[in-house]
């Protein structure tokens, strides 16, 4: 497509902007001569905000370090975090509202996403990113009910850290998001610290050995493994695994996680790998 000013313009359906590709596109594209990209969809606002953000550079495309974009409103958290991400390797960058946000989303590998942003509410930003991209969004927000954390994360968030925050745990929680981006999608083998997983054949070993699990039980910690970092909240887990006329019965959930513990658990009573998320749901960790 041509621009009134007679500039090359690439053109991408939104629909067709999944996890890792819009920067492998974007490259495609610049080694064609275009610069800017025009991206087409249903929601006009997330597709004109990436369709800006698609003017990109070679720094952004070519840079070998994982690149954090943070949206909070708040300078002194924002100048916090890009310091803690820089000295840690990361590169940085920085929107102070929603629509900023928006406009850079589409180059970095993960999302520190604030709540309540002046322009518009965090939630609706996560619910507009979630229609076309797939990476790590990981909320960081002084709103600390159960309520948020279980819609945010039904939304599509990877993650729920309140304020104040540790950086220390904020660095792990990102580091664990990325490694679940770039691990393998559709790898049918699992293999944890003495733990091994095997989606193909539908095997499990602890140690070496065979573990004897249920069909529930064992398309549970399938559900598990594939998500491995994530919290799934109670209502994802039960009606992913029982169906929608179940999403109430977490005493249901509670029991068949004390089974699964004890079977997959050093220490069934303090358990590692699958973690209780207070109020929340549970995640499973890669120990």
């Amino acid at each position: 497509m041509v621009s009134e000013n007679n500039e090359v313009l690439g053109v991408i359906e939104l629909k067709d902007i999944v996890k890792g590709g819009i920067k492998a596109r974007f490259a495609q594209l610049r080694t064609m001569g275009i610069r800017t990209v025009m991206i087409t969809g249903d929601n006009p606002l997330t597709a004109a905000a990436i369709s800006a953000a698609a003017v990109f550079s070679d720094n952004h495309i070519m840079s070998s370090k994982p690149t954090i974009l943070v949206i909070d409103d708040e300078m002194q958290i924002r100048r916090l975090l890009k310091l803690t991400f820089e000295s840690n390797g990361y590169t940085v960058l920085l929107a102070e509202s929603g629509k900023d946000g928006l406009m850079q989303a589409s180059m970095p590998d993960l999302i520190i996403l604030d709540l309540g942003l002046p322009d518009v509410d965090g939630t609706h930003i996560l619910r507009s990113l979630r229609e076309w991209m797939k990476i790590p969004i990981v909320i960081l927000s002084v709103r600390n009910t159960e309520e948020d954390i279980v819609v945010c994360l039904d939304a599509g968030a990877d993650d729920y850290l309140v304020k104040p925050f540790r950086t220390g745990e904020l660095l792990a929680r990102v580091r664990m998001a990325l490694r679940h981006l770039h691990s393998p999608q559709h790898e049918p083998v699992y293999a944890f610290e003495g733990l091994t997983v095997d989606l193909a054949s539908r095997t499990v070993t602890h140690k070496g050995e065979p573990v004897k699990l249920t069909s529930t039980e064992y398309s549970l910690l399938a559900l598990f493994v594939q998500n491995t970092g994530r919290v799934l909240t109670h209502n994802y887990i039960l009606q992913t695994i029982w169906g929608p006329t179940f999403d109430e019965e977490r005493q249901y959930l509670r029991v068949y996680i004390a089974q699964l513990r004890k079977k997959i658990e050093e220490d069934p009573a303090r358990p590692k790998r699958i973690v209780t998320e207070s109020r929340t749901g549970y995640r499973f960790t890669a120990v």
